[in-house]
């Protein structure tokens, strides 16, 4: 019997490059210090199928920007260091290097798509020097039709207008272009960030640029989980409007919202970063707010230390609004600790996302949550994508991150939090508003089901 030799060694140099390039990954994954949870999970999958793992753990599976020819850690100018921290949340943030809190501020909650929409059009239309807008979503429909028309009319005036969009969230834009074009043709700058078909930056392709921020004259900014399509805002009331959060902001908070925009352009467009200077803050209402960018352009994990360490110092309760709940371990154990110490936890969620695979992943969670005592509300309304938590009755965080992995591990965020009664007043409101209009018990779940359902929660990470 003839031995088919070429077949072998076809096979075992297959074999070998597959473990070789298992081995490269896991110097890669120690390297960058993953934790062994994470290690063991890629390397079972890997042993599975070496080949295509290894390829999706490079293109989807790498947190922080590892090298010197991408996004350079987020440099932001802090002022006034001197003045003494107004809370706990605000001494954790100055340790990781974020601004302090300031108190110069005034700080309008829009949780009416309409309102928020005419309070935006409002701020563009007097806009008198620039206009800077970097979003997730931007979509060509009639809402933001009309807000083209109204920056081609301000650029023709003479207003510098600059829009980043993200080319995964608004992919309709990114692959036919052409309603950009008049936007283009009358002076106004659109970049993609991290696009597509860039092969040089098939590295980050997982990290998503999820912040959202809109300023005007480098005065006013508004901010939240906005995106820019007619799913949140328009002139004219609609039944299914989705439900969100947007504010708008003047002060002290507003500088260091440039300087996230300048350094997130200077990237995209390969520039130094613009200069700017802010005129001091005149405001009579004085509001307490505090800026936390995250992502991987943040060498800590500021926002989930602040979430984990607000949670454990909260004595009375700590309510979340969220459209994705997909936690990890940790957030889950700090849940549950607080439930035992007696906090009133309160998790506030759509009924029905607009993602059905995050919806089975986090009936795991939420029913977890459910076994501790843990309250879980199901908004029954149109979809509800606000984010926001609210810990005792001094301080809440609002802004793109959701509650999971994605927006607190891989994405480009931004929040604020507010610590002051005015604004928590209005957000512990608005919480219970939804609560009356939520359901609290879940479908039961067979054998076959929860077996299904916890077995998801190994895609959490990503999704």
């Amino acid at each position: 019997m003839q031995v088919p030799w070429d077949q072998i060694v076809t096979y075992y140099l297959l074999y070998s490059l597959g473990g070789l390039a298992i081995l490269l990954t896991l110097v890669h994954m120690l390297y960058r210090r993953r934790s062994s949870i994470s290690i063991v999970a890629w390397l079972l999958f890997m042993i599975i199928a070496p080949y295509l793992f290894v390829i999706i753990y490079f293109l989807f599976g790498i947190r922080k920007r590892p090298s010197d020819d991408e996004k350079s850690p987020l440099s932001i100018d802090v002022e006034d260091e001197e003045n003494p921290p107004v809370h706990h949340i605000d001494t954790l943030l100055r340790n990781n290097g974020l601004p302090p809190s300031s108190s110069d501020n005034e700080m309008m909650i829009y949780t009416d798509s309409v309102k928020a929409y005419q309070a935006f059009y409002s701020a563009l239309n007097a806009a008198e020097r620039s206009i800077c807008i970097s979003t997730y979503v931007l979509k060509n429909d009639l809402v933001t039709s009309q807000l083209f028309d109204l920056l081609i009319e301000k650029s023709r005036a003479g207003v510098n207008i600059r829009i980043l969009i993200d080319s995964v969230g608004s992919y309709g834009l990114y692959l036919w272009q052409l309603p950009l074009r008049r936007l283009k043709k009358a002076g106004i700058e659109v970049s993609f960030f991290t696009p597509l078909f860039s092969f040089s930056l098939l590295n980050p392709l997982n990290l998503r640029y999820h912040r959202k921020i809109y300023l005007i004259d480098d005065k006013v900014l508004f901010s939240g989980g906005m995106n820019l399509a007619q799913e949140y805002m328009g002139s004219n009331h609609r039944a299914k409007y989705w439900r969100d959060l947007l504010y708008r902001c003047e002060g002290s908070i507003v500088k260091y919202y440039i300087d996230i925009f300048e350094a997130d352009w200077a990237f995209i467009k390969e520039l130094p970063e613009r200069e700017v200077s802010l005129s001091n803050s005149s405001h009579n209402d004085k509001c307490e707010l505090q800026v936390i960018p995250s992502g991987p352009d943040v060498d800590s994990d500021a926002l989930l230390e602040a979430i984990i360490y607000a949670v454990h110092k909260a004595s009375s309760r700590v309510w979340i609004v969220t459209p994705y709940f997909l936690p990890d371990e940790l957030i889950l154990k700090t849940l549950q600790i607080a439930r035992h110490r007696g906090v009133d936890v309160k998790l506030i969620t759509p009924k029905e996302s607009n993602h059905l695979i995050a919806d089975l992943v986090r009936s795991s969670y939420m029913r977890q949550l459910q076994e501790w005592g843990i309250e879980v509300a199901l908004y029954e309304g149109p979809m509800l994508h606000a984010k926001a938590i609210l810990f005792d009755d001094d301080a809440v965080i609002l802004g793109s991150g959701n509650l999971d992995n994605r927006s607190l591990l891989l994405n480009y965020e931004v929040s604020t939090i507010a610590y002051s009664k005015a604004q928590i007043d209005q957000i512990s409101t608005w919480m219970q508003e939804l609560l009356t209009n939520s359901s609290f018990q879940m479908e039961p779940a067979g054998k076959t089901r929860r077996v299904f359902e916890n077995l998801m929660r190994i895609f959490a990470l990503q999704l």
